[in-house]
């Protein structure tokens, strides 16, 4: 059961339309509203949800020690394509453009309400592969016409707790790239499930913990359907535009 939708609560529904619509080759599902709008990327959609009057202070810190969410991630035929429409339109970096560990050129970015996105140009050369055929799969999706839903990246205390919690789902253990270079102890495990990952960052360094938010701009959920309300390994905190919300002992937030 991969990861079908990502919900983001955004501040203006038009605006972040257009932004995505733009700068991501994003297709409208249906009609948008000033309440909401469904947004295709290829093998996944994103969900916009209007932030009220009620809302809190974003939590979110960029510092990938967090535990929980940490970016939305894209793959494209070219990050220097998007990169200069993306800096015509004056929008904010995170990381310039770069060659990373599994022959990748990857690049970080900020939509309008805070939620980091990354591009990632060509198919990854794991440190270890685990499992070929899944590796075989990833390959055979090919460079996308237009950016295509990738992956969403959590950072978790432990990868085997982290499997046995979405095994379940149908995610299994794709392959891993190692970090030798990073003096925080940090490696990278890719969990995959049909067509989507789960990006798993573990750090061999202490890490803070960041209690979920329903009403605060950016992130709000990854949809995977299939989790179980009584499942022992999540724990329910509310509901969202029609979602029932629940979150992991790491405090990632994953919605039905």
């Amino acid at each position: 059961m991969p990861i079908t939708s990502v919900l983001l609560n955004v501040d203006d529904v038009a605006r972040s339309v257009d932004f995505y619509t733009r700068h991501l080759r994003a297709q409208v599902v249906g009609e948008a509203t000033d309440e909401r709008a469904v947004l295709d990327l290829v093998t996944g959609t994103l969900e916009l949800v209007r932030l009220g009057g009620d809302r809190s202070s974003s939590t979110w810190v960029p510092d990938d020690l967090q535990r929980g969410f940490r970016h939305v991630g894209f793959k494209v035929d070219s990050v220097d394509t998007y990169v200069s429409e993306l800096k015509a339109s004056e929008v904010e970096f995170h990381l310039e453009p770069i060659e990373a560990t599994g022959d990748v050129r990857i690049t970080f970015f900020y939509d309008p309400d805070g939620t980091l996105l990354e591009l990632v140009e060509r198919d990854l050369h794991y440190t270890e592969v685990l499992d070929q055929r899944l590796v075989e799969q990833e390959r055979a999706l090919g460079v996308p016409s237009r950016p295509r839903f990738d992956h969403v990246a959590v950072t978790v205390e432990e990868l085997d707790a982290t499997q046995e919690r979405y095994a379940p789902l149908g995610f299994s253990l794709m392959g891993t790239i190692a970090q030798p270079h990073d003096p925080r102890g940090f490696d990278i495990a890719y969990l995959r499930s049909q067509d989507t990952v789960l990006e798993v960052f573990t750090y061999g360094v202490e890490k803070t913990q960041r209690a979920p938010q329903l009403d605060a701009p950016g992130f709000v959920a990854a949809v995977v359907t299939g989790v179980a309300e009584d499942a022992d390994a999540f724990s329910v905190v509310g509901e969202r535009a029609g979602h029932r919300v629940l979150v992991d002992a790491d405090g990632f937030p994953t919605a039905v």
